[in-house]
């Protein structure tokens, strides 16, 4: 019988193949999981709006570990149940960033996704046409951020700047770095930016706290830079097949890539 009591996995590269869908074995071991009383969370940059897509999964979660930590939510409730926000001083300063590199500007609150509407209608530019019908779908539309944020006040979490090449993702690095936020890349040319210490990892944290659940009974999987944390936090870190050698490298246990059921494999070998 397995020492572990919880299963925090991704979803982008890891959960999800690359076609964007979840593969009926990997529903069937997450399945066998939650029969056995293990809890099944995710542990995701995505928000509310972004994972609801998954019912057959999300339907396996009790809690969610969204917006790359900023939010703890109970799916059960359908309500959050650990808000983390970012000032907003820092996210109007990342808003004139985004728009001095003629980035995608993307905000994530408790349970809404908010975009231009240009931008999604042009999101191959920033290299993310795999992701336009979901965002097509799901996000509010938004021309003034600033007022946005200001009439919603400590709502947002989360800010994705997508941009256009690796050399204005760099410039806006530098920008960003000098304020109080924790900041990851993901996609080609991602910045996340959430709260400072704000991560996966702290999330988890804070949900087996809730949970009454050591941190070591818990097992992480993860594919991309925004999962490192995570990975060194839980009990056992689990790098995907298709994750960058540095992941794979402070990982404890690598499976499978996300198009060949890495997911189900681990589970089937850790569980």
């Amino acid at each position: 019988m397995s020492k572990y009591k919880l299963l925090a996995v991704d979803m982008d590269g890891t959960l999800l193949n690359s076609q964007k869908k979840i593969t009926p074995r990997t529903v069937s071991a997450l399945a066998e999981l939650a029969k056995r009383g293990i809890y099944v969370v995710t542990s995701t940059g995505r928000g509310r709006a972004e994972v609801s897509d998954y019912p057959e999964v999300i339907k396996l979660m009790h809690y969610g570990i969204l917006n790359s930590g900023g939010l703890l939510f109970d799916f059960v409730r359908d309500e959050p149940i650990a808000i983390h926000g970012v000032d907003e001083a820092a996210i109007l300063q990342i808003i004139d960033f985004g728009l001095e590199e003629r980035a995608m500007i993307h905000l994530l609150t408790t349970k809404k996704s908010v975009a231009r509407e240009s931008d999604i209608q042009n999101m191959a530019a920033f290299d993310m046409a795999v992701y336009f019908d979901m965002f097509n779908r799901v996000c509010e539309r938004c021309d003034d951020f600033k007022g946005y944020v200001r009439a919603h006040p400590g709502e947002v979490i989360k800010i994705n700047l997508y941009h256009r090449d690796k050399e204005s993702r760099d410039r806006n690095f530098a920008r960003m770095s000098k304020l109080n936020l924790s900041i990851s890349f993901a996609e080609a040319y991602n910045l996340e930016a959430s709260p400072a210490h704000i991560t996966k990892a702290s999330g988890l944290v804070e949900l087996c706290g809730l949970l009454k659940i050591d941190v070591a009974e818990a097992v992480a999987i993860g594919d991309a830079h925004n999962d490192t944390e995570v990975l060194q936090a839980a009990g056992l870190g689990v790098a995907m097949g298709n994750a960058s050698d540095e992941i794979k490298q402070l990982a404890d246990l690598v499976t499978l890539d996300n198009d060949h059921d890495g997911v189900a494999a681990a589970v089937e070998k850790i569980f």
